[in-house]
């Protein structure tokens, strides 16, 4: 008997295919708007993919004894991008507000 049943699988393997597009589509909207803080969130969302990969992994082999490190690394992956995300959506944030304050001195001025 297996670890996972195919629709679980399917779940699985779309939600690490899913996470790869956002962070490519988020990095593209960097790209696009010129704000590096979105690739800062891009890069913060690397922790959690690491993290699914090691529970697809560790199911792949059945949840073997030998690779129950996996689950640490796991563990502690998800830990780190929960910081990191954290930390990406105050950098995010603090651009936001420094654009709007920019964008109000501006009007200001020109009034």
């Amino acid at each position: 008997m297996h670890a996972l049943s195919i629709p679980t699988w399917i779940i699985h393997v779309s939600s690490v295919i899913e996470w790869i597009a956002a962070i490519w589509l988020i990095w593209r909207y960097g790209e696009l708007t010129k704000n590096p803080s979105w690739w800062g969130l891009s890069f913060a969302m690397l922790p959690a993919l690491i993290s699914a990969m090691c529970a697809c992994t560790w199911h792949y082999f059945d949840n073997s004894e030998s690779l129950e490190w996996l689950v640490t690394l796991q563990a502690t992956m998800t830990l780190l991008g929960n910081f990191t995300l954290w930390a990406a959506a105050v950098w995010i944030w603090r651009s936001t507000k420094s654009a709007t304050t920019v964008e109000t001195k501006t009007i200001k001025s020109e009034q």
